[in-house]
């Protein structure tokens, strides 16, 4: 199975004034031991992500490679492996294919790792992450932590549904998984 996976809110706190530099990158407690739980089931794994902190100007892709660089080891560090990263620059006003609600990440995602959507699960804490989901036809996967427990408080359009809903990326990880996060 592929899990695609959002950055902001899943596996890092989600900041208002967005991640600009490795420091400001507070990996949520757990989130690497579910990289790694879901590494060692033997799924792919990809991040998802929206980053506007470039298309905005604030950062530029070097420093974003920094900041994964840093999510890279601590996964690592737990056993785990992100596949592959992928991201999206686009500010929200000049938004194209790929940015997060449309599928274009996702869709180019299941092309590289050769998997078809009933094989691919997406897990998010946005609408926006439902919306691209059910876009390209995958499983939809929200965990509370990030914007989660008011994405599921303002719903969506049933269009996205089914979702299911976890507490988080560890909850989500043991329901595909079937196994605790180690």
């Amino acid at each position: 199975m592929l899990v695609l996976i959002d950055r902001d809110g899943v596996l890092n706190r989600d900041r208002s004034d967005l991640v600009k530099s490795p420091e400001e990158l507070d990996i949520l407690p757990g989130a690497p031991e579910a990289v790694a739980s879901l590494t060692r089931a033997g799924h792919a794994t990809a991040v998802i992500t929206n980053q506007s902190v470039v298309g905005r100007g604030l950062i530029d892709l070097a420093m974003l490679e920094r900041i994964h660089d840093k999510l890279q080891a601590a996964v690592s560090a737990a056993g785990g492996r992100l596949d592959k990263i992928y991201i999206c620059a686009d500010p929200p006003w000049a938004a194209g294919p790929r940015r997060k609600p449309a599928p274009g990440m996702l869709i180019e995602a299941m092309a590289h790792f050769r998997a078809a959507p009933a094989d691919t699960v997406m897990i998010g804490d946005a609408k926006r992450d439902l919306e691209a989901a059910a876009a390209a036809g995958v499983r939809r996967l929200l965990v509370l932590t990030g914007k989660g427990a008011a994405t599921r408080d303002a719903g969506w359009p049933a269009a996205v549904d089914p979702v299911e809903i976890h507490a988080d990326l560890a909850a989500a990880a043991r329901a595909l998984t079937g196994k605790a996060a180690a």
